[in-house]
Formats: C-alpha cells, structure tokens, sequence
C-alpha cells in the first residue's frame, strides 16, 4: 500500500442476468478495466449478512486497489454507470442490491464535495465488510482522517460484526 493508492468496496447480494453475485463482482472488475481502470491487487470474496433485515440474502464483499488517471469525480461517475449497467437501482439505503461499488479512499485525499462525493467514504472505518477485506490486500493502511491503522479499525469493530464475516475463497492479492 502506498500514498498514491486507491481502493474501492465491491458488494452484492442478488444474483443479476443469471449471474451469481460472486460472478457479477469478477465482471465488474472486468468492466471497470476497459475504462481506464486497472486491477492492480483484489482480496479474496467475503460473506456477511443483509443488514438491517437479516433476512435479505447475504453480501458478497471484496476490496480492490485500482489503478487510473481518472479524478475522484469520474471515478466514482463511472462506478455509478457500471452499477447501473449491472441492473443496481438506487431504491432506498441498505435496500438488496445486485451490485454496490463504493469509492474507499483516493491516494489519502480528504474531500467532501457538495456534490456527494467524499473521500475517504464516510462510514468504511465502521463497516467489517469493507475493513477485513482491505486488511487482507493492505495491512498496512492507515485511515486519512483519523490516522489510525487498519488492525486498529478492524480491532475496534464489535466482535459480532467480526466474527459474522467469512472467506468464500481465496484470490491472488496481486495482479499479473
């Protein structure tokens, strides 16, 4: 992990156009690389339960470090168009999705756009599905705003939420 990283969530938990949801986040990876995006590291795909309604199916989540020239603004544009792409409707918050990018952090930027756009996003440090997948591809990450480490924020999550999430499978953590 490096200064110049830039990291993004990668969600789902329903299936879209026959498709798993572990599928659609491999294909969304695949979509985001024929935009000016590369996939330089990916942590392997995470389980976690629908929240608030446990009864929703259960999340697919992963992390990725993304490499790109675009600005956080046409990043997270383009996250939007290749959610859309893949059937996500923006009904209500927490509401299932068939697929869910957020941006994480943008090379340590603090930035909070009238726009929507913030940077780091504002509830990652909170969120077990979004730290231990970032934990596994960049121990070493430290949260732009607080400074505190990633085993830090992942220590400080409730246990409940720690020990809800689990490892589907395991992926390369480097890009060829």
């Amino acid at each position: 992990m490096s200064a110049a990283a830039i990291y993004i969530a990668l969600g789902a938990n329903l299936p879209e156009g026959g498709r798993t949801p572990q599928e659609t986040l491999a294909l969304a990876l695949e979509a985001l690389a024929g935009e000016d995006v590369s996939v330089v590291a990916r942590s392997s795909d995470w389980s976690s339960p629908a929240w608030p309604d446990p009864c929703d199916p259960p999340y697919v989540n992963a992390v990725a470090e993304i490499g790109t020239g675009l600005s956080p603004r046409a990043l997270l544009d383009l996250l939007h168009r290749v959610e859309a792409r893949f059937g996500r409707e923006r009904s209500r918050r927490n509401a299932p999705r068939t697929l869910d990018l957020d941006l994480i952090d943008y090379r340590g930027a603090v930035l909070k756009a009238e726009d929507g756009l913030e940077i780091p996003h504002p509830r990652a440090t909170q969120r077990a599905f979004v730290l231990l997948p970032l934990q596994e591809i960049a121990p070493g990450w430290h949260d732009p705003v607080s400074g505190r480490s990633i085993d830090d924020l992942v220590e400080a999550l409730p246990r409940g939420d720690r020990d809800a999430m689990s490892k589907l499978q395991t992926v390369p953590q480097k890009a060829p």
